[in-house]
């Protein structure tokens, strides 16, 4: 398909809810051809109707691209070898999917021809970045369209009414729109809840707003038992030890952590984090397979990785969970982090077990062909080769800056006083 040569064509990230469709309409009136195009990402969505709706405001054609395996593969278990984990609470759920979203749309520009992409992120969020951060990377010449930094579309729209009436006065369903009461992002790795009532930071979030988990005290009695084995520090298998399901894709296996997850009240995280462009914003979230994952990860690393390679590999985790968070996905200092990231996944093998109940997820038990640990070295009953005594040196060598630190502040408290 290529543009018509009358109008400019845009390629919209276009989600079927009231303020994409809005712009959709809006950039039509403008003079583009709009193509629409829709990233399923494991987000519940009716994606014949949103199609439908699509074609209906003008549309010159919808893409609907099936991205799930995708995100899996090369997002969620590249970030999950490093433990990724913003501000030491968030899973980065909505952030991951971000670049591949992007990357897609940009695709789909160079396959019709079309010069400009658009979005329907704010002003004041962090999506915005995302989003135009990976346009840039992925094609320096492409133009964006951001309405909601647009003088002409803000006086326009100066809230959710000003966008409904227009919706209204264009034939476009609101319905299901006008009765959302939150702001939420779906897909395979969590759902985020924002907005409304969750505003008010000081307020419970009711129980009716979370859709991924069941809570934590309505959850079976009895814990649930499952194997997640590692190879080079990416799950390859899944196993309930209780009833004998087996998942050894990623795609698979990931909707399995969420299912059984979900199932046991795990991954809600109620939080208050600081966007990147300054403003706080209070998120609740709910993250049932990755916190399964994140849990199983760590702790095979605990009997496969080198104590100073995790610790270094930890200084670089921080810089590249807010690297992802912020939208740099696709920039030289991640392709750097993550060649480091993937070095020290090399020997990070083995199968983790791990209980699942009420809200909890935690490891009993792991084993590895890449162990580092000695039964005899560590034992208490067994002296395994150890000398005990060789303590004895090592401790003193370590007291000397000790010592030399304690002697100066005796004596600079002692001059003091003589003062």
């Amino acid at each position: 398909m290529s543009s018509s040569d009358s109008k400019p064509a845009v390629v919209l990230a276009y989600s079927g809810g009231l303020d994409t469709s809005v712009i959709l309409q809006w950039l039509i009136e403008k003079g583009y051809d709009v193509i629409a195009y829709a990233a399923d990402v494991g987000q519940v969505e009716d994606y014949e109707a949103l199609e439908t709706k699509a074609l209906a405001i003008g549309a010159k054609a919808v893409y609907v691209e099936d991205l799930k395996e995708e995100l899996v593969r090369d997002y969620i278990f590249p970030m999950f070898k490093a433990n990724a984990m913003y501000e030491g609470r968030y899973l980065l759920g909505t952030a991951i999917a971000r670049p591949l979203i992007a990357k897609r749309q940009i695709d789909i520009a160079h396959e019709t021809g079309a010069r400009f992409v658009s979005h329907g992120a704010t002003g004041k969020g962090n999506d915005q970045v995302r989003f135009e951060l990976s346009y840039l990377a992925l094609d320096p010449s492409i133009q964006i369209i951001a309405p909601w930094k647009m003088p002409e579309f803000l006086e326009q729209f100066q809230g959710r009414s000003d966008l409904i009436a227009y919706a209204e006065r264009h034939g476009i369903d609101v319905k299901s729109t006008a009765a959302k009461p939150y702001s939420e992002d779906d897909n395979l790795l969590h759902i985020s809840h924002e907005a409304g009532s969750l505003e008010a930071p000081g307020v419970e979030a009711p129980e009716h707003v979370y859709s991924k988990t069941v809570s934590p005290e309505q959850a079976p009695d009895t814990p649930a038992r499952i194997a997640i084995t590692f190879d080079d520090g990416v799950a390859v298998k899944v196993e309930n030890l209780d009833d004998g399901t087996v998942h050894q894709t990623p795609l698979a296996l990931f909707t399995y952590l969420n299912e059984v997850g979900g199932a046991h009240g795990i991954g809600r995280l109620d939080m208050v984090e600081n966007r990147f462009v300054g403003i706080k914003s209070r998120g609740i979230y709910e993250t049932p397979g990755g916190t399964i994952l994140f849990a199983a990860h760590q702790d095979i690393e605990g009997i496969a990785m080198d104590r100073e390679v995790m610790r270094l590999r930890n200084m670089l985790t921080a810089k590249l969970s807010e690297l992802i968070y912020y939208g740099f996905w696709f920039s030289p200092e991640m392709e750097f982090l993550m060649a480091a990231v993937d070095k020290s996944q090399e020997l990070i093998d083995g199968t983790v077990i791990l209980k699942l109940y009420k809200g909890s997820v935690y490891a009993v038990s792991r084993t590895s062909p890449s162990s580092l640990y000695e039964e005899d070295l560590s034992s208490m009953d067994v002296e395994g080769g150890f000398n005990q005594m060789d303590a004895e040196g090592f401790i003193k060598i370590n007291a000397i800056r000790l010592m030399a630190h304690q002697a100066i502040t005796k004596r600079r408290a002692e001059a003091k006083k003589e003062r």
